[in-house]
């Protein structure tokens, strides 16, 4: 029962994480270690990349319209050989190119981003203190003026390459993403639409890639109902994270996950120097 309650609170933090700009890959790691929560499967990096496809399915379920017109656009551009003035040619195109950077690099660098982290907990915390600084200063610089149309395929490729950066725990994938498309001029909610829609793509592959490791019974032995728990939590969670991350940078700036970012860090910090 304890096992279960664990996985359960697992996923409510990493539904919320994954798309509050406060880095679910940090909370992830650092809520067990702190907690003393030492069950091997809680702790592995394949249950936080299943808890991610409870994300991914909040995805789906909150932008399937969307994706389903961008896929529809994309096979029709591929056909045509052209985008023309279509904008959902266009953010097709912008979406796959989004996808590639952070595609090759998490294959090429898995095993060190999944080892290294997780034993440097302090580190961590200072990576939640630097993508702070980095939402803060993007915040202030964006102009907030262009919508997701209006980015071209090298901006696009930018905001893919900063996703690469949320393999590193604490940087954020949904914040350094957001981050990027406010210093490309785009408005608060679509960075955050724009982020979450190339997102989707991503999770979705790290979590096939995963896979391998439960069939393989790389991860160790677990029981289903522990997996089913963290899963399902994670994607409730996420779909009330969407609606609200959303709806919130409407009218709002970025100043209340800069806030907690940089609180989080001294607690974690503090907590992990205690222990």
């Amino acid at each position: 029962m304890e096992i279960l309650l664990q996985a359960i609170v697992l996923g409510i933090v990493q539904g919320l994480t994954e798309f509050l700009p406060i880095s679910s890959s940090a909370h992830l790691i650092l809520i067990p270690e702190v907690l003393g929560w030492d069950d091997p499967f809680i702790n592995s990096a394949a249950f936080d990349v299943m808890l991610h496809m409870g994300t991914l399915a909040a995805l789906l379920a909150y932008f399937w319209r969307d994706l389903w017109r961008y896929f529809v656009a994309g096979l029709q551009a591929i056909r045509d050989r052209r985008i023309g003035d279509d904008p959902d040619r266009k953010l097709a195109l912008l979406l796959a190119v989004s996808v590639i950077p952070a595609a090759l690099i998490g294959v090429l660098f898995e095993s060190f981003f999944d080892t290294f982290f997780r034993a440097s907990p302090l580190f961590i915390c200072v990576l939640l203190f630097v993508g702070a600084v980095i939402l803060y200063l993007a915040d202030r610089a964006a102009r907030h003026v262009r919508k997701m149309e209006e980015l071209h395929v090298r901006e696009a490729l930018g905001i893919g390459f900063a996703q690469a950066l949320a393999l590193f725990p604490g940087i954020s994938r949904s914040g350094i993403t957001i981050a990027a498309g406010l210093f490309l001029g785009l408005e608060r909610a679509a960075a955050a639409r724009f982020a979450f829609l190339m997102g989707t793509p991503i999770i979705a592959g790290a979590g096939i890639w995963k896979l391998r490791q439960l069939a393989g019974g790389g991860a160790g032995a677990f029981e289903p109902a522990v997996l089913i728990a963290g899963v399902v939590a994670s994607a409730v969670s996420g779909l009330i994270a969407i609606w609200f991350v959303l709806r919130y940078l409407q009218n709002h700036n970025t100043d209340i996950f800069v806030i907690y970012r940089i609180g989080a860090a001294i607690v974690f910090a503090g907590l992990l120097l205690l222990r």
